[in-house]
């Protein structure tokens, strides 16, 4: 047993409590206990005997509870949800001008935020989150009379909500998703993209009825846009990657999260129909090189019926449908987070289909796609703790669990 494992789980305690940055007074309020049973817990003088009670300090400190009771170290390199609380501060300075900031120029801006999209789209969450206070502070504390630059700004935002989302913080997922609608202002396409993290946001919630309403009410406004006849003369007309490629595109990603809201809350006809919806848009939008990140057309669609179908427990067909959508063409040309978000998915069909061995193989392959996936998000590591309980554990799920640090 190493030294660290020898520790008194007071000591423990404190040591995490200072590392997120909390004061006794601090862990005491949001654990409903005093001041003073948080100090005697620190020093030793009292003990931490029930499990429950060490879950709900694990909670709030963010950690497992293994790692309070010295059962396994920490991740190496550190928790990504470490970096939250920077991303925290960076928000509560919305608004607010500091004089002493460098001025960031528009291309500076903008080379940061496809950074940041560059690195979300590789699952590479760590750094997004690293980078995120800095790219925060760019767009929210502008110099007096300066204007808004509505792109990045809502671009930013949106890698902001992604990512908290990922992490399982959906009120600041819902909170980025939020400023993100507001720097769109008018212009449809930007309102759309921001309405994407809105409805994500809002289904990790429990809000999928919200979320339904946003998307489909975006996603009519968008396709019923890219329907009207060009005033522009036909040589002159936009490329695929032009406005109405990119209306088509954000518009039909509305329809999949419209119909993953609907199927979550038992609207199974209104689910089937947006995807129907969505299947006709998508024969149309070629976008080359993808503006607003939506990764949208055929294979997206046929992603979006496997997740339905698990919603409706129609399990089989899930499990059918998703071994075609990984043989199609588009599928590797799909952005490595995006994939490995999938597989997590189809890892839960395989699941509830009582294929133990199906599940532990699509985490495997996502771990081997988007590692962040599988050892960064809480929600994929509560189902690999529970694939790795199997007797016998799935082939891989021993091994990626014990990396991850869910066993001894």
């Amino acid at each position: 047993m190493t030294g660290r494992s020898e520790l008194p789980i007071g000591r423990r305690v404190a040591q995490w409590r200072v590392r997120r940055r909390l004061t006794q007074q601090g862990l005491a309020d949001r654990l409903g206990k005093s001041k003073s049973w948080v100090d005697k817990v620190e020093r030793g003088a009292r003990r931490l005997d029930r499990f429950s009670v060490i879950q709900d300090i694990a909670e709030v400190l963010r950690v497992e509870p293994a790692v309070l009771l010295g059962e396994h170290p920490p991740l190496a390199g550190g928790d990504v949800r470490d970096g939250l609380d920077g991303v925290r501060a960076a928000l509560a300075r919305y608004g607010v001008f500091r004089a002493q900031m460098r001025p960031v120029s528009t291309a500076e801006l903008r080379r940061q935020v496809g950074h940041a999209w560059l690195s979300f789209q590789h699952g590479q969450y760590t750094q997004v989150v690293r980078a995120l206070p800095s790219l925060l502070d760019a767009v929210q504390t502008r110099p007096v009379g300066e204007p808004v630059q509505a792109e990045p700004t809502v671009q930013a935002y949106r890698i902001a909500s992604s990512v908290l989302v990922k992490l399982g913080e959906a009120d600041l997922g819902w909170l980025t998703a939020d400023r993100a609608l507001v720097a769109a202002g008018g212009d449809a396409v930007l309102a759309g993209t921001a309405t994407i993290s809105l409805g994500q946001a809002l289904r990790l919630a429990g809000r999928q009825r919200l979320a339904l309403a946003a998307t489909v009410v975006a996603a009519q406004r968008l396709t019923m846009a890219a329907k009207r006849p060009s005033r522009v003369p036909a040589g002159d007309r936009p490329t695929p990657s032009g406005r109405r490629a990119q209306e088509w595109a954000v518009g039909g990603t509305l329809l999949l999260q419209g119909a993953l809201a609907a199927a979550s809350c038992g609207e199974s006809r209104q689910a089937e129909a947006l995807l129907d919806w969505a299947e006709g848009v998508a024969s149309r939008a070629e976008v080359a090189d993808d503006p607003q990140r939506t990764s949208f057309g055929p294979v997206a669609v046929e992603m979006a019926r496997v997740m339905v179908a698990v919603e409706r427990g129609e399990l089989a067909e899930a499990v059918t449908r998703h071994e075609l959508v990984i043989r199609r063409d588009g599928w590797r040309r799909l952005p490595a987070e995006y994939r490995g978000a999938y597989l997590v998915d189809a890892a839960r069909a395989y699941l509830f289909a009582g294929d133990l061995a199906g599940a532990g193989r699509m985490l495997v392959a996502a771990d081997g796609i988007a590692p962040a996936e599988v050892r960064a998000r809480p929600s994929t590591r509560t189902l690999l703790g529970e694939l790795a309980r199997g007797r016998p554990a799935p082939p891989g799920v021993a091994r990626l669990a014990t990396l991850v640090g869910l066993t001894r």
